[in-house]
C-alpha cells in the first residue's frame, strides 16, 4: 500500500511535497489552523478606562478618581487590556502598564470564573498572561495593579469582556425548519431558483435560543433537473466556494451540515446549479457558547449491520417499520451521553424510500436523514439525541425492505472535553488539481493521509466534507485516524495503516457523492482516507470546523 500526504495551508489550498523514494509525500503546515480560527476572537479595554483608587488616611475608605486627578496627586497609574483567544477556552491576556510609582508593582488578575492569580512586575511595560477556562462561556476579566505600598497605596483597575471561541452542543428533537415543496419555513411554497438561495430561520425557531453559534442541519436537495451543488453558510457573511451537497438531475440527495449562524439568526442555502430545486432542512441540534455537551471522538465503530445481525435481528428492515439500537453504556459510549454522531448506510433497498433516525421514547418525526432509490447503496452522517434509555430508533420509511449499517464516530456528553470552533470553509484537497496534487486520482485500495494536528496539538477532531467524483466503479471511502506520527512518514519508518470495517460514503460508477465526516485525529493528528474500491476516484476534502479540548 502506498500513502500520499497532504497538509492544510490556511492561506490557500493544501500543498503536497514531491514523492519520496517509497512513494509517500511529505507534509508541512504553514500556520496553526486552530490558533488562526481562535484568533478571530479579540477583546480590549484601553488604558483610559482604568479606574484609579487613591490611598486615604488610616481608617477611611479609598476613593476612586479619574486618571487626571490621580496624576495631579502624583500617582500616575494605568493599565490597558487586550485579549486574544488561542484555542476553544484559552485566552492570552496582554496588560499594558504605565506607572510613575516606584517598584515593584503587583498585578492581580480576576479571570471571572472564580479563579485569580497575581504577578510582580518591575514598573511600566507589557505583561502577557494565559488562562484556560474550565467551561465555554462569557467572562469579565478584571486586572488591578498595586503600587509598592500594595493595598495601602494607589491602585488602578481595568476590566474587559471575553467570550470563548469554543461552543458546546445541545441536542434538539429532529424538526423540519425548511421545506420549499410545501412552504415550511418560507413565505410560500416555491422552488429555489438557479443561482438563488433560501434563508433558514434558526435562532428563535422551535426553541433554538438567540445567540446560537452553529446549527446541525440535515439538508436534502430534491426534484432536481440538472447537476449542481448546495452551499450552506451564515447569513450576512461572504458566500464560500466550497460545497456541501452535490446532485445530478433526478437526484434526491441528503447531507449533514454543521453551519455557523449569522448574527441575525439565519443561515443561507445557495443553489449553485443551472436549474431550480427544492430544498429541505431538518435540525437535530445546535452549538452555543454556554456550558452544555462537549464532544468525544471515537475511531469508527460498527454498532449495526442488519446483513449480519449485528446490533439487531438479522435481515433487511421491513418497509414502514423501525428498530431500536442501544447506544450508551456499550462499546465505549458512556451512560451519560446525550447525543451520538453516526454514519448511517442503507444498502440492498428494493425500492425508493428514506430512513429516519430519532431518539427512543418519541414518536417518529416528519424528518428524514437518508433518501435512497431501489438498488442504491448510500450513506449519510447523522447527529441524533439519545433517548432516556440510551437508545435511538431507526425507521425505514419506504414500502420495501432495506439493509441498514450504523457506525458510531463520537458522542456528546457533559463530561466530554472538546468544544467546537467553526472555521471559514476551506478546500483542503482536490486530487483533480495537478498544481496542488500531482499524484492524480486516489488509486484502488490505497489511501491519502492528511495532517491536521501537527501544530494543533489540542485539537481532537475535524469536521470535514468529503466528496468523491470521477468514480470508475462502485466502492466506499473509509476515514480513520492514522496510527503513525508524521516523523515516521518522513523517516519512512511508518507502518501502513489498516482500514477499519466502516464506511464514510458509498458510490457507484460515474457518481459524485458528498458526506460530512467528523474525523478523529487520534494520537498523532493525522487522518487517513481509504479508497475501498478497485478503481481510481478523485477526492475533494473541505474543512468546516475543529473540535478542541483546551
Amino acid at each position: 500500500m502506498i500513502a500520499a500526504g497532504v497538509g492544510f495551508v490556511p492561506g490557500g489550498a493544501a500543498q503536497a511535497a514531491g514523492p519520496s523514494a517509497d512513494g509517500a509525500h511529505g507534509v508541512t503546515s504553514s500556520r496553526d489552523l486552530l490558533r488562526s480560527a481562535a484568533n478571530a476572537f479579540t477583546f480590549s479595554s484601553p488604558a483610559d478606562r482604568s479606574v484609579l483608587m487613591l490611598a486615604q488616611a488610616a481608617g477611611s475608605k479609598a476613593a476612586a478618581a479619574p486618571q487626571g486627578t490621580g496624576a495631579a496627586a502624583g500617582a500616575d497609574l494605568t493599565v490597558g487590556l487586550g485579549g486574544t483567544a488561542t484555542s476553544a477556552r484559552t485566552i492570552d491576556l496582554k496588560s499594558e502598564i504605565t506607572s510613575s510609582l516606584g517598584t515593584p508593582l503587583t498585578v492581580v488578575i480576576d479571570w471571572g470564573d472564580g479563579t485569580s492569580g497575581s504577578e510582580v512586575t518591575g514598573g511600566s511595560g507589557s505583561m502577557t498572561s494565559h488562562h484556560t477556562y474550565a467551561e465555554v462561556g462569557s467572562y469579565t476579566v478584571k486586572v488591578t495593579v498595586y503600587g509598592p505600598d500594595g493595598a495601602n497605596g494607589p491602585s488602578a483597575t481595568n476590566e474587559m469582556p471575553f467570550v470563548t471561541p469554543g461552543s458546546e452542543f445541545t441536542p434538539h428533537s429532529p424538526t423540519r425548519l425548511l421545506d420549499t415543496r410545501d412552504g415550511t419555513g418560507a413565505a410560500q411554497a416555491a422552488r429555489v431558483p438557479a443561482w438563488g438561495e433560501a434563508r433558514v430561520k434558526v435562532a428563535g425557531n422551535h426553541g433554538i435560543p438567540a445567540g446560537v453559534a452553529a446549527v446541525v442541519l440535515n439538508v436534502t436537495v430534491t426534484n432536481t433537473r440538472a447537476a449542481g451543488h448546495v452551499r450552506a453558510y451564515a447569513d450576512g457573511t461572504e458566500r464560500p466556494t466550497t460545497s456541501n451537497v452535490n446532485y445530478a438531475a433526478g437526484d434526491s440527495v441528503p447531507n449533514l451540515v454543521i453551519v455557523p449562524v449569522g448574527e441575525n439568526g439565519h443561515v443561507n442555502l445557495y443553489n449553485s446549479g443551472e436549474q431550480d430545486v427544492d430544498l429541505i432542512a431538518d435540525v437535530t441540534g445546535y452549538f452555543t457558547r454556554t456550558s452544555a455537551n462537549g464532544y468525544t471522538p471515537m475511531a469508527p465503530t460498527r454498532f449495526v449491520d442488519t446483513r449480519e445481525g449485528l446490533g439487531t435481528v438479522r435481515g433487511p428492515v421491513p418497509g414502514q417499520s423501525r428498530f431500536g439500537v442501544q447506544i450508551t453504556g456499550t462499546r465505549g459510549v458512556p451512560a451519560g451521553a446525550k447525543a451520538v454522531a453516526l454514519n448511517v448506510t442503507v444498502t440492498n433497498p428494493r425500492a425508493a424510500g428514506h430512513l429516519t433516525v430519532f431518539p427512543s421514547g418519541q414518536a417518529t418525526p416528519n424528518t428524514s436523514n437518508l433518501n435512497f432509490s431501489g438498488g442504491q447503496t448510500i450513506a449519510n452522517a447523522v447527529i441524533v439525541p439519545v433517548g432516556p434509555d440510551g437508545k435511538i430508533n431507526i425507521r425505514n420509511g419506504g414500502w420495501d425492505p432495506a439493509d441498514v449499517i450504523v457506525d458510531v464516530v463520537g458522542y456528546y456528553s457533559p463530561d466530554s472535553a472538546s468544544a467546537y470552533i467553526p472555521v471559514r470553509p476551506k478546500r483542503d484537497l482536490d486530487t483533480r488539481d495537478p498544481a496542488q496534487w500531482p499524484s492524480g486520482p486516489l488509486k484502488p485500495y490505497r489511501y491519502i493521509y492528511s495532517t491536521y494536528g501537527e501544530e494543533n496539538t489540542t485539537a481532537t477532531a475535524m469536521v470535514l466534507n468529503t466528496t468523491v467524483t470521477n468514480t470508475g466503479g462502485a466502492g466506499h471511502l473509509t476515514v480513520a485516524p492514522d496510527p503513525n506520527a508524521l516523523w515516521q512518514y518522513e523517516n519512512k519508518t511508518h507502518t501502513p495503516p489498516v482500514a477499519p470495517n466502516s464506511s464514510a460514503l458509498n458510490w457507484t460508477a460515474g457518481k459524485t457523492v458528498p458526506n460530512l465526516v467528523q474525523a478523529s485525529l487520534g494520537a498523532h493528528g493525522i487522518v487517513d482516507f481509504f479508497n475501498r474500491s478497485g478503481n481510481n476516484t478523485d477526492l475533494v476534502i473541505d474543512i468546516f470546523g475543529v473540535y478542541d479540548r483546551h
